[in-house]
């Protein structure tokens, strides 16, 4: 079997890397994890032993508010002073761009670390609010005569915006000439009847043998569950063979919550902490769920690391949130991508 052939039959590459801590503790990593993961389309939190969801959930869910699509948006507006004072206090535009575009442009840039030996794509990254960018600067006029002259380049963007209270131009009426359109994410409920779930312990992230599974185990059970996957592994099923991971306890109801959208990692974090708030009081719930997945096209994963979104363009992560409040957190990217912070 030649090379390329050989590669259509194997597995994609793929990174899952997990780790645990407790929410409380003051080293937990948890709020940075989540901040660092910025480009969120889609919140799905399950709940076991919950027939109906929380209101303080319902709350969050409720005001998530808006986000905005801008569609043949010119990229040179995003390098203006007037946008760069009006909304970011520190930040970078990170361009992913083929070889005759680069060129094109002729700005600086590095060529992306997926190319291979011919590079066909590359990376521009501009930090917006280095003092070398000031307005005026030689930097700042070059990037605006690449982008608004020289190689005119238009997207279709989404946008949304973290108010913190400070005073400024919303993006609606910044953007109203570019006829900005209001979006609402978009959520989903459904209560899951007799669910079979796996047992798992906060302390063997690696499981233990008829005690507990694994949080790859765990991590496998869910993508089934959010795909409707049935658990049954039934000999007659032509369409998945796929069973509940061993040891496992049915319970009777569990709540599943999904938002899509464009979603803010501080909307995440208001999530995640009034799920572990669920267990102030005594619950059945052993556990609970919270996986963000981020947009498979997006140029970065986490921080700044670069997004191969040529080849799946998984990037995601998972809370396991326990009734004691000690957690697991599971990050995985696919094929071209950096191993998760």
């Amino acid at each position: 079997m030649s090379g390329p052939l050989r590669r259509l039959g194997e597995t994609p590459r793929h990174l899952l890397v997990c780790e645990k801590s407790h929410v409380r503790h003051e080293r937990s990593r948890h709020a940075a994890r989540v901040r660092s993961h910025a480009y969120n389309c889609c919140v799905s939190f399950l709940i076991p032993e919950c027939g109906m969801l929380p209101e303080a959930l319902k709350n969050i869910i409720t005001n998530i508010g808006e986000y905005y699509l801008v569609k043949n948006l010119s990229l040179h507006e995003l390098v203006t002073h007037e946008f760069i004072n009006a909304f970011v206090k520190k930040g970078k535009l990170i361009i992913s761009v083929d070889k005759d575009t680069y060129e094109e442009l002729g700005l600086q840039g590095r060529p992306s670390q997926y190319s291979g030996k011919k590079v066909m794509r590359y990376i521009v990254t501009i930090d917006l609010t280095d003092s070398a960018f000031d307005l005026g600067s030689k930097k700042h006029k070059r990037v605006l005569w690449a982008l608004k002259e020289k190689k005119p380049l238009e997207f279709d963007f989404l946008l949304s915006w973290h108010d913190t209270g400070a005073e400024g131009s919303t993006l609606m009426s910044y953007f109203s000439k570019n006829q900005i359109q209001p979006r609402q994410p978009k959520t989903t409920f459904s209560t899951l009847r007799n669910l079979q779930c796996p047992v798992l312990h906060s302390n063997e992230l690696q499981g233990k043998l008829e005690e507990s599974c694994s949080s790859q185990e765990l991590f496998e059970w869910l993508g089934a569950v959010f795909n409707k996957v049935d658990l049954d592994n039934k000999s007659f099923s032509f369409l998945s063979t796929y069973c509940c991971p061993q040891p496992s306890t049915v319970v009777e109801q569990a709540y599943l919550c999904t938002i899509t959208g464009f979603i803010l990692p501080e909307t995440i974090i208001q999530l995640l902490e009034q799920l572990c708030c669920y267990f102030d009081e005594p619950k059945l719930a052993q556990w609970v769920t919270l996986t963000v997945h981020g947009f498979a096209d997006s140029p970065v994963s986490w921080r700044e690391s670069e997004h191969g979104f040529q080849k799946g363009g998984e990037n995601l992560y998972n809370f396991v949130v326990f009734r004691t409040l000690d957690y697991w957190l599971q990050m995985a990217v696919g094929a071209n991508d950096d191993c998760p912070p």
